[in-house]
């Protein structure tokens, strides 16, 4: 049974002959490098790919020239920093081997093959890399091997392989390029001086803070929805939307690690997974005291998004001044005549006669307007009404037809990922959302002092 992922490109195979099995796994070869725990059995070409001599590629920090003995190191080094990541003692013991492969490199945007195996009581894993290859791909190849190693630890004999989710496998990929200072990827020699080998060492110092390039990029980007990283696109997932999926991943699998018993909650999940046919019924099982609804997870998201761009943007404004501004939004300003020979005379009026007695191109000039003010103005907003904000900016969104992120909207059929144009939501539907909106803004505003405004 073979499924296509989307990614860097992540192939997952599952393979059921116990004789192919052992001919796919086997550990005869005794030019194998194993690495010091053992886990890692690496074998490689007698010869680099053409690409590896690359004058472009030999201080392209980007790329990373891969060999057996170096990747033995550099293998345990990820395990070990991911293991530290949630929570799990560097020396626990493993149970799965993880073949790694490697080829000449064909070009520089070559799939990655994983093949997972049952093999007696536990999984073993075979990793097919190019030599030469983005070092963000290699990290997520590496992160999303290790992933599934650590759910095989819970699985039952006969059962089926973990499915990680790629917001996970991602986020965390992303997180160990940035987190430690220290953190080293040993790549091969990339040419020779008087003979002697001169070796490369790609070392990624980002500073103190691990999510740096992650701010940069949504400083100018929209950070997807919790659904787009669910189901992430194949643009997103090769990095060819700027960056902003694989930002939002770790920004999502940070504020997760973050959360009281946050490491913890994250293992439990990785645990029940081979017990799940899908990740989200594991990831509901782990979090219900924290997210009891999925609508849940989508509010903590939001507030996660707009607490973490308002960092960025400058101070934010007293609950009074968001609720002002707000108002203000969510006014229309008009010209009103009584007869008409009589002068025009101020009034506002609100979204939904908006929506019930303009016809278009106005109507939908003031609600792109209206739109485009509440997500900027979001982001400087007190927490509670930056989120109100964005729930109206969301209702108007699927009304107008618009996009809430910077993915697509997808559907499955028979494994394969289609993307569809965003559907618009009526307006008798948007009508009832703003209405309700409007309730929960009138509540909160009534219910508490003007510098303390809570929405229930």
């Amino acid at each position: 049974m073979v499924q296509r992922f989307n990614g860097p490109v992540v192939l997952f195979c599952a393979l059921f002959c116990l004789t192919a099995a052992r001919a796919q796994f086997s550990t005869a070869d005794a030019n194998a490098t194993r690495s010091a725990s053992g886990q890692f059995v690496i074998t490689g070409s007698p010869r680099f790919s053409p690409l590896a001599h690359l004058s472009e590629l030999a201080t392209n920090t980007d790329f990373v020239r891969l060999e057996p003995a170096l990747l033995s190191v550099t293998a345990e080094r990820i395990k070990n920093s991911l293991r530290q990541e949630l929570g799990i003692d560097p020396n626990a013991p493993w149970r799965g081997k993880i073949f790694l492969v490697l080829h000449p490199a064909q070009s520089l945007d070559e799939e990655v093959l994983i093949i997972s195996q049952p093999f007696l009581k536990g999984w073993n894993y075979r990793v097919e890399l190019p030599d030469v290859m983005p070092q963000p791909r290699f990290m997520r190849a590496m992160t999303s091997v290790l992933l599934m190693e650590l759910a095989s630890h819970s699985a039952k004999p006969g059962g089926h392989s973990a499915e990680i989710p790629e917001w996970l496998a991602d986020g965390l990929a992303e997180q160990l390029l940035a987190a430690d200072q220290r953190w080293v990827v040993l790549s091969s020699p990339d040419k020779t001086i008087n003979g002697l080998p001169q070796k490369r060492t790609v070392t990624n110092e980002r500073g103190l803070d691990p999510l740096a390039d992650a701010r940069k990029i949504l400083r100018v980007q929209p950070a997807l929805t919790f659904e787009e990283l669910s189901w992430p696109t194949d643009t997103q997932l090769n990095g060819e939307d700027g960056g902003a999926y694989h930002a939002s991943a770790q920004l999502f699998v940070t504020g997760l690690l973050a959360l009281k018993d946050g490491p913890a909650r994250l293992r439990a999940m990785i645990d029940m997974l081979p017990a799940c046919y899908n990740w989200q019924t594991a990831f509901q099982n782990s979090f219900r005291d924290i997210f009891p609804r999925p609508l849940d997870v989508e509010k903590w998201w939001s507030l996660q998004v707009v607490g973490f761009a308002a960092r960025e943007r400058g101070s934010m404004w007293t609950p009074a001044v968001s609720r002002e501004k707000l108002d203000e939004i969510l006014a229309v300003p008009v010209n009103v005549r009584a007869s008409s020979n009589a002068l025009p005379t101020f009034a506002e009026v609100s979204l939904q006669t908006v929506i019930r007695s303009f016809e278009n191109p106005r109507q939908t000039e003031i609600l792109r307007t209206k739109w485009r003010d509440l997500q900027v103005a979001q982001l400087r907003m007190a927490g509670p009404l930056a989120v109100l904000a964005d729930s109206y900016r969301r209702a108007l969104a699927g009304y107008l037809g618009e996009r809430v992120g910077t993915g697509t909207t997808t559907t499955f059929h028979y494994g394969r990922q289609f993307p569809l144009t965003p559907p618009k939501v009526s307006a008798a539907e948007t009508l009832k959302k703003l209405d309700m909106l409007d309730a929960q803004r009138r509540a909160g505003e009534s219910s508490v002092k003007p510098d303390v405004l809570q929405l229930r």
